[in-house]
C-alpha cells in the first residue's frame, strides 16, 4: 500500500444514514471510563449490550469544529472497515450530542491484563497470538489507507474468554495522504515512531508528513511488551524514552529472545520506515515464528472449595470489566461509585450524560 491512493478530504467526510443510530432506542448504564474529551458508558441499543461513547461539544466555537471533524473522522474509518480483531461499529448520531457506538467487549484492556498478571509473563505462544490479532487488525487499516496513530496496550481490549485481541480506537487515526505534522493530539509517546520528533522546528502553518510504518513502530514495542511484560524504556519517563529513541537510537533490548523473534523486533523498529516490513509481512513472520514453539502444556483448572465460593451472584461484566475505549492518562478510566451506578440505572442517554 502507497501513499496517495485520493482517499476523502476530512472536510469531506459525511454521515451515512445507514450507519445513524435512534437516539430514542439508545440507553446507558454506569459510566466505564472516560478520554479527554469524550465519556465511555455500558449502554443497550435496540436490547444489544453496547458501549456508548459521548463526545463534548467544546467551550469554544473553534475546539468544537475541531471535535466535530475528529468525531466524523471516527465514525467515518470505523464504517469503513470490518474485522473480527476490530471493535465493532454499530452507528452514530451528532443530534443532540455526538455519540459513538461500539460493541461492548468484556474482556478488559490489553494493559490491565498485563498488569494483573506481573510479576509472571503471556506464555508465549499466547503473546504472539495476540500479536497477530493486532498485526491483522493493522494489516486491514493499511489496506484501507488508515493510519491508527496510537497504538499501545491501553487501546487493545480483550473478548471475554481473553483469548482474543480487539483494537479499539480510531479517534486519532487519519487518512495516509492527510498526514500531518506532530500534535498533544499524535500518540503517547513511548510508543510513538522517533519520525514524528524533528530537531527541526517547523514554521506556522508547515506540515509533517509521515507515513504508514509509524504503526509498525509502535507494534514493535506492543510485541516487546507482549513478551516481556514490562514497561519499555523501563526508567524514563514518556519525554525521556521519546528523546532515547528519536535522538539516541535506543531501543528495548531484544536479547534473550530466539533468533527469528529478535529479527521481527529490530526489524519493525528500524530507524528508517522504509526498512520496516509492512503488516502483511509481519503476519507472515510472526505465523512462521509461531510454527516453530511446542504446543502448550495442558494444565487442569485450579478446584475452588469453600461454601463462600457457593451460590454467589454473577458479576455484572460490562460494568466491572470495560474499560474506557479512550484512556485520559494512559491506563484507563475509572469505573464510578457504586452509588453514582446506582443512581443512573439505564435512562435515555441524552438526559443524563452529557
Amino acid at each position: 500500500m502507497e501513499v496517495g491512493r485520493g482517499f476523502l478530504n476530512v472536510d469531506e467526510l459525511r454521515l451515512d444514514p445507514k450507519w445513524l443510530i435512534d437516539p430514542k432506542l439508545l440507553f446507558v448504564g454506569p459510566r466505564i471510563g472516560e478520554g479527554a474529551h469524550s465519556k465511555v458508558y455500558e449502554g443497550k441499543y435496540k436490547n444489544q449490550n453496547v458501549a456508548v461513547k459521548i463526545v463534548q461539544r467544546g467551550d469554544s466555537p473553534e475546539e468544537a469544529a475541531k471535535r466535530e471533524a475528529r468525531f466524523r473522522r471516527e465514525v467515518n474509518m470505523l464504517s469503513r472497515v470490518q474485522h473480527k480483531s476490530l471493535v465493532k461499529f454499530i452507528g452514530a448520531c451528532k443530534e443532540p450530542v455526538m455519540v459513538l457506538v461500539t460493541e461492548l467487549v468484556l474482556g478488559g484492556s490489553l494493559r490491565k491484563h498485563l498488569l494483573n498478571l506481573r510479576p509472571r509473563s503471556l506464555d508465549r505462544r499466547v503473546a504472539v497470538g495476540f500479536a497477530l490479532d493486532i498485526a491483522r487488525a493493522m494489516e486491514c487499516l493499511h489496506s484501507h489507507g488508515i493510519i491508527h496513530r496510537d497504538l499501545k496496550p491501553e487501546n487493545m481490549l480483550l473478548t471475554e474468554d481473553q483469548r482474543t485481541v480487539k483494537l479499539a480506537d480510531l479517534g486519532l487515526a487519519r487518512e495516509e495522504t492527510l498526514t500531518e505534522m506532530m500534535t498533544s493530539e499524535t500518540g503517547t509517546y513511548r510508543w510513538m515512531a522517533p519520525e514524528l520528533y524533528s530537531t527541526v522546528t517547523l514554521r506556522h502553518g508547515e506540515k509533517k508528513h509521515y507515513n504508514h510504518k509509524v504503526d509498525v513502530y509502535s507494534f514493535a514495542i506492543v510485541l516487546w511488551e507482549l513478551l516481556h511484560n514490562k514497561l519499555p524504556f523501563e526508567g524514563m519517563s514518556n519525554l525521556q524514552a521519546a528523546y532515547a529513541a528519536a535522538f539516541k537510537n535506543v531501543r528495548p533490548s531484544a536479547e534473550n529472545l530466539p533468533e527469528d523473534m529478535a529479527a521481527i523486533l529490530t526489524s519493525c523498529w528500524e530507524e528508517d520506515p522504509n526498512a520496516r516490513p509492512n503488516f502483511s509481512q509481519i503476519v507472515q513472520m510472526l505465523l512462521h515464528y509461531l510454527s516453530t514453539l511446542s504446543p502448550p502444556e495442558t494444565i487442569a483448572p485450579p478446584r475452588i472449595f469453600g461454601p463462600e465460593n457457593v451460590g454467589m451472584p454473577p458479576e455484572s461484566p460490562g460494568t466491572s470489566s470495560m474499560v474506557a475505549i479512550l484512556p485520559r492518562d494512559g491506563m484507563g478510566g475509572t469505573p464510578n461509585s457504586s452509588s453514582e451506578s446506582e443512581e443512573r440505572g439505564c435512562f435515555p442517554c441524552f438526559n443524563y450524560c452529557c
